[in-house]
């Protein structure tokens, strides 16, 4: 009993480190990155669920969320990105009052982008609209501050193994969907407890 459990166990955080190794061959193009973290969260929800997936599945799920807005998702997200990062070279070039500050709260602000991707990415299902999952996952991410740290740590855990090991990364990216996965899987309990 303890044995199949540890098994089963394991097999989800090895599906989670192939999941990983998924989303990012199908991120490479950069705009894609919303499509691929929905078919590699719908895979991992597969999975847990004990329903049979595999590639295949993957990639008509990351084709059916591309078709459904994926890369226009990844655009505003690539472009929201680009804006922080030339708002942190701009507070760092020119000494203005405020600067840290004005910094810091670029980072917040790309930090909420990131977890409310990521949440939008999970609640994600074929024929949705990116559009309508958008605002949602932000006003979620703001909602759920807990669940918002846990995935915080997800990104956490895959910037260490970026550090550590750049190859590391590759794998860990599928540990992104789990913990935001897990972050929903939360707050549903909460409010069906509540």
């Amino acid at each position: 009993m303890r044995r199949d459990r540890f098994l089963a166990r394991f097999g989800v955080f090895a599906e989670c480190l192939l999941t990983g190794v998924w989303i990012a061959v199908a991120a490479l193009p950069l705009v894609t990155l919303p499509a691929a973290l929905a078919a590699g969260a719908g895979h991992l929800r597969r999975t847990v669920e004990g329903e049979g997936t595999g590639l295949r599945s993957f990639a008509a799920a990351l084709r059916a969320a591309l078709r459904g807005g994926g890369w226009a998702a990844g655009l505003v997200y690539l472009a929201a990105l680009a804006l922080v990062g030339a708002d942190l070279a701009f507070v760092r070039a020119l000494p203005v009052p405020g600067g840290r500050a004005a910094g810091a709260l670029a980072l917040l602000v790309a930090l909420w982008a990131t977890v409310t991707l990521l949440r939008a990415a999970t609640a994600w299902r074929p024929g949705a609209s990116w559009r309508a999952l958008l605002p949602d996952a932000g006003r979620r991410a703001l909602r759920d501050p807990a669940g918002s740290l846990l995935v915080v740590c997800g990104l956490a855990v895959v910037a260490a193994s970026a550090w550590f090991s750049a190859p590391l990364a590759l794998p860990a990216l599928g540990l992104l969907p789990a913990a935001t996965l897990a972050a929903e899987h939360r707050a549903s309990t909460a409010l069906a407890d509540a």
